[in-house]
Order: C-alpha cells, then structure tokens, then sequence
C-alpha cells in the first residue's frame, strides 16, 4: 500500500519569507538599541517594525486558511494583522509603555530566526524530536505497529516520519512541531521583563520544559490517531470534510487530532503556561496588561495591587 504522508503542524515557507522575517527581527533590534540614545526615534522605528509585522501576518493568511486549513491558526492571523498596526500606531503616538512589549518580539525573533534559517540546526531539531516521539510512541506499547523511516520528500534524508503499514497512513515530523515557536515566545517574553536575572532563569526552564514535553505528547497522539485512524467513520467524518475541504475520508482523524483538538488544546495550555511563569516573573503581566489595555481600549489589571509596581494605581 502507497503510503498517505500528513505533515505534523506543517508549515510551508514561502520564498520571500525568511528575508522579510529577518527584516522584521532587525528593524525592531535597531528600535531596542534606539531607545537607549533617542526615546523618539526608537518610537518611529519600532511603530515601523509593527507595521512589516503586520505585512508578515497578511502574508500568511491564505498560507493558513487555504493551504494548512487550521481555523485556529487563521482566526490569530486575522486578528495580528490589525492588531499589529494598532499597536504600531499607539505607540507611534507616544505609548512609550508599548516599548517593552516591542522588546520581547525582537528577542523572540533572535531566538527563533537561527533555527528557522539554518539548515543544519533545523534538521539536528527535527530529527531530535522526532526519535523522543517514536522513543514515546515505543513506551506506550505501539512499536509493533510502527516504523519509524526516513523521510519520503525527495530533497531530505531526515529520520522524522512514522509509517503505520496496517493502515498505510504515515505522519512526517518538520520543523513547525518542535515546539521551538512557543519555546521563543516564552524565552522572548520572559527576557524582556524587568525582573531579576534568577528569577528569569527559573521561568524559562520550567515553561520551556513543559513546552517540550508537551509537544512530545502531541505529535504522539497526532501520529497515533492518524496511523491507526482513530476518528475514521465517526459523526465527525461529514462536517470535518465539509469545514476543512477534504476529499479523502482517510484524512479525517488527522484533522481532527491535529486542526482542531491539539491546535484548540494549545491555545488554554499557553495561557496556562503563561501564568505559571508569572509566578516567578510577575513582570510579564505588566506586557500582557498593556496589550489588553491598548487593544480593548480601556486599562486592564492582570497583577494583584499588592503586587503590581505602582500599587495597584491605574495607569
């Protein structure tokens, strides 16, 4: 039987992207290294970076709703578009409080940029997640039923797909489910808070590991209910085709598992990760304050008053 490859969290790259993302990453550390010398400039900077923030956002918006076919995913690119260049234009208008959640965005985009760009990095990343979820896959009792093969793409050697000859359905394991995305948003949020250094360390460590394990258990359970086919057949079959434009029934339970329980699961479990982290760095409350604030256009308290910095006194 013909082997049918899903793609983990897949994610296509366009051409163009990696250029303009690095152009992105560079405006907004020219904006952090600005508001050193000229809080003015840095303003006028950074608004620009929000603003190729926002490009990049439209850019990806047929990517995920015609393409990788994830409601979850589109739905947050809609809302960044006009976001971004909301925020841009606040800030633009002398929201200096803005500037700290710039910040995070440009460590964020250091973080990230080396994985995505490098090939080596990206495939040593790959591989290494990959083996931990067959590892997985093998403690759970179901590496009989599985093997665990090099990649099928004509242009990769990469160990990182998982063929289940029962059902001739195989999940392919790329760089978009190593977690490293969320792993970069936390490391870039909890870096540009104004906290202590060890505070900052153990944050890191324990929303980066759990980010990891995590991550681990959800390309387990997307591999699993797509080899063995586990919402084939079900009343899910008829309206996950319709939503989702499939033609192929067999393509059911990877949707499923995928598109709408992971994906919908990993929105409240990055929330929750968040508040844990502000257990060690309340200060990350103070962005995630601002930005509610400057969005819903009225000021919002995330922090306790007997925690918050200025004793709870609106801003």
């Amino acid at each position: 039987m013909t082997p049918t490859v899903e793609s983990i969290a897949e994610m296509s790259v366009l051409p163009y992207i990696d250029v303009l993302l690095w152009i992105v990453a560079a405006v907004f550390v020219v904006g952090v290294i600005a508001r050193r010398e000229n809080r003015e400039w840095a303003r006028r900077i950074t608004a620009a970076g929000w603003g190729l923030f926002a490009v990049l956002w439209l850019l990806f918006i047929q990517y995920f709703a015609f393409v990788h076919r994830s409601v979850v995913e589109t739905a947050l690119v809609v809302i960044a578009v006009p976001a971004s260049l909301y925020v841009g234009w606040k800030l633009l208008n002398g929201r200096d409080s803005l500037l700290t959640l710039s910040r995070a965005i440009a460590f964020m985009m250091v973080i990230y940029l080396p994985f995505e760009t490098s090939q080596l990095v990206r495939g040593f990343l790959i591989e290494t997640v990959a083996f931990q979820t067959v590892t997985a896959i093998d403690w759970l009792g179901f590496a009989e039923g599985v093997q665990y093969v090099e990649d099928p793409a004509a242009d990769s050697s990469l160990m990182n797909t998982f063929y289940f000859p029962e059902t001739g359905r195989a999940s392919r394991l790329i760089f978009a489910c190593t977690g490293i995305g969320s792993m970069a948003i936390f490391g870039g949020l909890i870096a540009a808070a104004d906290a202590p250094r060890p505070k900052k360390l153990i944050a890191a460590v324990v929303s980066i590991s759990i980010i990891w394990v995590l991550n681990i258990a959800r390309n387990v359970f997307i591999a699993l209910a797509n080899g063995y086919q586990w919402f084939a057949g079900t009343a899910l079959e008829g309206p996950v085709m319709f939503v989702f434009g499939l033609s192929d029934p067999a393509r059911v339970s990877f949707f499923v598992a995928d598109r709408i329980i992971a994906q919908g699961l990993a929105v409240f479990v990055l929330v929750g990760i968040a508040w844990l982290a502000s257990r060690w760095v309340p200060e990350l409350l103070d962005m995630g304050e601002e930005l509610l604030s400057v969005l819903l256009g009225r000021e919002i308290r995330l922090r306790s008053p007997e925690t918050a910095p200025d004793g709870g006194d609106p801003k």
